[in-house]
């Protein structure tokens, strides 16, 4: 069965990716592939209850292979991790079948949750480099997250999310109209509380120039009543 498992994810792989021309070059070659079989071994014997095993052996698959697949993380059949470098995929994560995890992508927590922490990944679920999924929520299947996403909420089947907090641009392949994509005229907080101060300034000060008379008048009414004593 361990065996028929490997085989199965080298092929999804070697049919997804196009410079795998063998199954034998996913087996010896891809770290991302060889990530999946530590995961394997720890998480069954995670499953054990051989924590400290378990952990001492994804230690050391995270030196040879640069992936960090927490023993406890469920992993579903033909996942696709490429070039690998930089993963990290949390103990309460679940990932689904035939997905695809680029390089630099973090399956993590927020700090806020406890038990349950890291996010359910649907099955088809392409994840693009450097994006961060933090929470306890689902990915549905067949979505697409963009490269260097922050994604903190979940997200619908079949959609397409971006940008930091990531926001879902397309749904079923149809582009959602509420979501300006302009990435020229970007709205600037900073711009935007420095005229809001520039206003409440400007109205100080004419609040000031109309009272001004009005003190003068009270002055010169105190003055000539100290002259008239």
């Amino acid at each position: 069965m361990f065996l028929k498992d490997l085989i199965e994810d080298a092929r999804s792989i070697r049919d997804r990716d196009p410079a795998a021309r063998t199954t034998a070059e996913v087996f010896l070659l891809y770290p991302g592939f060889h990530a999946l079989i530590y995961h394997k071994l720890t998480h069954w014997l995670y499953l054990h209850k051989r924590f400290f095993l378990a952990r001492m052996i994804s230690q050391f698959a995270r030196t040879m292979t640069g992936v960090e697949i927490h023993p406890g993380a469920t992993i579903g059949r033909g996942l696709f991790i490429d070039h690998g470098m930089g993963i990290v995929i949390g103990e309460t994560a679940e990932v689904g079948d035939y997905c695809t995890i680029y390089h630099g992508v973090t399956l993590g927590g927020t700090g806020k949750d406890t038990g349950k922490r890291h996010p359910t990944i649907g099955n088809n679920v392409l994840i693009s480099t450097g994006a961060k999924v933090l929470g306890p929520f689902t990915v549905g299947d067949n979505s697409r997250i963009g490269a260097n996403a922050v994604v903190l909420q979940e997200v619908p089947p079949d959609s397409t999310v971006v940008g930091v907090k990531a926001r879902v641009v397309k749904i079923g392949g149809h582009r959602v109209p509420s979501f300006d994509l302009d990435q020229v005229n970007v709205p600037d907080p900073l711009s935007q509380e420095l005229c809001r101060l520039e206003h409440r300034v400007y109205a100080n000060e004419q609040k000031l120039r109309d009272n001004q008379p009005v003190q003068q008048a009270e002055k010169s009414g105190q003055n000539a009543e100290t002259e008239q004593k």
